[in-house]
Formats: C-alpha cells, structure tokens, sequence
C-alpha cells in the first residue's frame, strides 16, 4: 500500500485565484444589501437532505487513503493495538513509519529486500477478489477473510450445486438435500489448534458462502415435513420437531451413539470467535521496532548528520544529538539534581540489513542552586560512524530516564561517494566551537576531527555576541606541476534571506591557507556577528580549483538572534 500527494491542477489555482477576487468585491457588495434589508438573526434549522447532503460530504473527505489501507488492505490482519495506534496519529509521515514497520514486523526474512509475508498477502487479496466474488468482492466474503488470514485450506470438499447429501454420523446420518457448500479443512492454525473444519453455506444460491456454526444451515430441507430424515427420526428415536428445541445454537438431528467432542457447541463457539480474530504475529523479535515506532515523539530533540571523507572507499558520518535541557526532568539525588537520558542508534541498510548499533547514556549532576541556569542550556552528544558510500538508515531512540518520555528519531542516511578525480567537499558545518585539540586529544573524543574539536550548532541560530564556526573541507584539487601544491581561491559571500544585497564578501587565496595541500584543504573560520543585524542569512561558500578548471559551491541558512 502507498500514498502519494498530489500537486494542485492547473484548473485547482485557477478557481483559487478567482475566489481570491471574488471575496474582494464580495464585502462591498454584501455591505450595499445589508443597508437596503435587514438581516436575518434566526437560523434555519437544516432540512433532512441538507443534513444527509452534509453527512455525505463529511464521510468522502474522510475517505481517504490511510482509511482504505488500514479497512481494506490489513482489515483481516491489523491488531486491536496496532489499529488503536494507528488512529492517533496526525501527520502522513507517521503513517508511513506505522505502515512500513507494520509490514517489517511481519517479515520473515527482514534481512533480504522482499517482504515475503506482504507480497503473499495481497497475492491472497487478488485470489479472493478473483475466485470469491458474487454480489461483493471477493477479499468481503467469508471465503475471502478465511483465505486470506490463513491461506489456502489444506483440503476442501465442494457441493457447489447442493443436491443429494449423506450426512455424516456427526449430524445424524440419513440422505437430504443441501444448498451449495464448501467445507474447509487446515490441519493446524497457530493460536486455533488442529484439525480445524470450516463449512461455508450459500443458501440464497447467489454465490455468497457464509461461514457457520451450524452444520444444519445447509440443509435445504430443514423446514420441510418429513423430508431429509435422520437415522434416530427414520427409526422413531426421534422427531423433526425436536431439532427446533435445541438449545446449542443448531438445528442437526440427534445423533446415533452421541455428540462429539468436536460439535460441543463450547467448542464450536470457541473456533468461530477465534476465527473472527488477526492473525498471531510470529516474528516478535521486531516487536520492539514496531512499540518504538507507535510511540509519539514527546521528547523533543535535534539530530544532525555532517560527512568526512576519510578515503575513497570510506566515510565518516558524525551524527549529532542535541537536547533542551529545559525538556528535561532532574531528581535530586546524594545532594545534586540530576538528570539521565539512555540513547541507542541503529544504523541499517535500506532493506533493514544490521550495520552497526551505538549506545550511549548522558548524564547531568549539577548543584541545585545551578538548576535554573542549567535548563537554559543544551545536552549535545556526538558519535562518529565509518561507513561506505551509500544509502542507509538510522534511528536515534532515547529515553529521559527520570521523566519516562522517548523518542524514536528515523532518517536516511545518504553517505556521498568521493571521486578522486573531481573536486569535492565534505559537509558544510557552522559551529558553536572550533579550537585545536591538545595533541593527546587529536583523533579522539566527541567533535574531535582530526587536530581540530568542531562542536556544530544545531538549529544555526546564534546570538550577535557570538563568533560563528564555518568549517569544510575540500579535496581533489589539481596539484601545481612544480609545487605540487593546489592553486586557487575560497570566496565567502553572506546575503540576508529574501534580499539580493550582499551583507558580507570576501574572498582568500587557497595557497596561503596552512596545511593546504592537493589532496585536501581545511576551512576553519571564527565569523564575528556584531555587524549582522537580527534575521536569517544565507551562507555561500564557492572554491575554485585555477589548475583544474573545476569550482563547487556549498551554502546554508542561519539566524541571528
């Protein structure tokens, strides 16, 4: 099942504009009216078309498609708690991430990219639809629910004319006349048990089965007088009549030598009820997937994701969590107030393949005189990840300890692939921090890139009193044949948004950046924000390799508060 949104038609903004006209010449012309007439103060009630037109109305817009996936596609197989889920949630994306965990929960091989559980189901659903249709579609009838629940029956006897019938021990014995019936049997079903019988009866002969409890609902001459006997009626042991009186929910004859056990009516209540249920879900080891997934996001956070090539063949992806420390909730604990929030990140193929798990718990042990200034603040947390180029996801999930709220954070991962032979870039960062590392600290640590610690700022809002990290780097450039050494420039442009005018340009020669060389050149930029005025800027950074001919160009937004 998929969805996709619409882009409104030509005809859609058309009549759009015109409303937008209408409404403006519409208040001048209303007002000329109410000066000439008085206005009606009472309301008139609706008339009964006019309430059923509305009634109308209201049940198309709510027709839409997550209705007919979650009442069509999965009605047969959706828990009461996934369906219950399902129902709260209020934006399309959170849909997609329900039905798509959905599907995954149900897949017995989420390693590989085909969900065989979802593609054998809506094999089922053109089955029903094309061996079970009468006056409905196939996947409504009793036969198609049962089918497509289960799968096919493990055997099946047909009477689709009816006719002559023996009817077994069970019910009597003796020859009658039936309607058309089918009795299917499966040998096991998971949560029902074994040897589990089904019979299916159409007795308006419209080629609607319904499945039944009661064996005797095929008995075309039930309410005939003396026709259709039993062994017990035939040998004077019993009267049609009685079969009327029971009390089992069935109208069978009584039966030579007892019931069985497997027409206890017990039992056969039991089956049917079971029989009305989803399906139980084998795989439950992903059912913490799906839990996390259903569960709102009511703990607020910002993930951020930066690309360091480290070779060709190799990338490093720094995944950035920040928190609000106002969102929150501290104990106070031996004397300090603290606060606990445990993360786990998972990265996977987009065919749900593991690649790699990180875990990690933050912690905040402050005075409680310093709590007020604490919750101003922010909690940031770094994790840095080899990967290979290419697309990937990743969820973040964590959970404030103390307070109990979560959030299960979901993103794809596109890790860029880095031609040797074209100029490239890593991530354009703006941070809060870029210093260099005490040499026992290079390579190591949160924010550690290379010599340099470079803290992003998630958001890229600063205050004017702040000096504004920019850092990037630059790989590939052509290499001066006698110099070896990269020729060129990085020229830095800053425009408010919305406005062409540019705020701040300028521009530095590549060869006189330290460390610079062909195969790599460092941004790290310390940007005063004194002379910005409050608003959102637009950040451009363009390099230009002389030798090779090539430029490139990356830009971001940013606020300054």
């Amino acid at each position: 099942m998929s969805s996709s949104t619409s882009k409104p038609s030509v005809g859609l903004l058309a009549s759009t504009v015109g409303l937008t006209l209408l409404l403006t010449v519409v208040p001048s012309i209303a007002q000329k009216k109410a000066a000439e007439k008085p206005r009606e103060t009472v309301a008139k009630p609706m008339t009964d078309k006019q309430r059923k037109a509305k009634e109308a109305r209201l049940k198309k817009e709510l027709e839409t498609p997550w209705k007919k996936w979650q009442n069509e596609d999965v009605s047969y197989i959706i828990t009461d708690e996934e369906r219950k889920a399902f129902k709260q949630f209020q934006t399309d994306e959170e849909r997609e991430q329900f039905v798509e965990s959905f599907w995954l929960r149900r897949d017995p091989t989420p390693d590989t990219v085909e969900n065989e559980f979802k593609e054998e189901h809506y094999r089922r659903i053109a089955y029903a639809n094309e061996h079970y249709a009468s006056g409905i579609p196939g996947w409504k009838s009793d036969r198609g629910r049962i089918y497509i629940t289960f799968g096919p029956a493990d055997e099946i006897e047909s009477h689709p004319s009816g006719g002559s019938y023996q009817r077994p021990s069970a019910e009597g014995g003796g020859t009658t006349s039936t309607y058309p019936f089918e009795d299917w049997r499966y040998r096991y079903i998971e949560g029902i048990g074994n040897d589990v019988m089904i019979e299916f009866v159409d007795p308006t002969m419209t080629g609607e089965y319904r499945m039944t409890m009661d064996p005797s609902e095929k008995d075309a001459l039930l309410y005939v007088p003396n026709a259709g006997l039993t062994l017990s009626e035939q040998m004077g042991l019993s009267s049609k009549t009685a079969r009327f009186q029971r009390t089992d929910g069935t109208h069978l004859g009584t039966p030579l030598g007892g019931t069985p056990a497997s027409m206890n009516q017990f039992s056969r209540l039991e089956q049917f009820a079971k029989l009305q249920k989803p399906p139980a879900i084998k795989f439950k080891d992903l059912e913490a997937v799906v839990n996390s997934r259903i569960t709102f996001n009511i703990l607020p956070m910002l993930v951020r994701i930066d690309y360091i090539r480290v070779t060709e063949t190799s990338v490093l992806a720094n995944i950035t969590v920040q928190f609000e420390n106002k969102d929150l909730q501290f104990q106070s604990k031996e004397g300090l107030q603290k606060s606990v929030i445990n993360m786990l990140g998972r990265i996977t193929t987009m065919t749900r393949r593991p690649v790699t798990n990180f875990e990690k718990s933050l912690e905040i042990n402050i005075a409680p005189e310093m709590l007020t200034k604490m919750t101003t603040q922010r909690s940031i947390y770094q994790q840095s990840v080899p990967l290979a180029p290419g697309r990937y996801r990743l969820n973040v999930v964590a959970k404030d300890v103390i307070g109990g709220n979560l959030n299960n954070y979901e993103i794809a991962l596109d890790v860029p692939h880095f031609d040797d032979e074209k100029l490239a870039s890593s991530s354009l960062i703006l941070a809060d921090t870029i210093e260099k590392l005490p040499i026992k600290s290079i390579g190591g640590g949160m924010f550690a890139i290379g010599d340099t610690k470079v803290r992003p700022r998630l958001g890229d809002k600063f205050n004017r009193d702040e000096k504004m990290g920019i850092y990037m780097q630059l790989y590939n450039f052509l290499p001066d044949e006698k110099t070896q050494k990269p020729s060129g420039s990085i020229a830095y442009e800053i425009s408010k948004v919305g406005s062409t005018d540019k705020v701040l340009e300028f521009s530095e020669d590549i060869a006189k950046i330290p460390n610079a060389s062909a195969s790599q050149v460092t941004v790290e930029k310390l940007l005063p924000l004194k002379a910005l005025n409050p608003g959102t800027y637009t950040l451009k950074v363009k390099a230009t390799d002389a030798k090779g001919n090539q430029s490139l160009q990356q830009q971001t937004n940013f606020t300054v508060n």
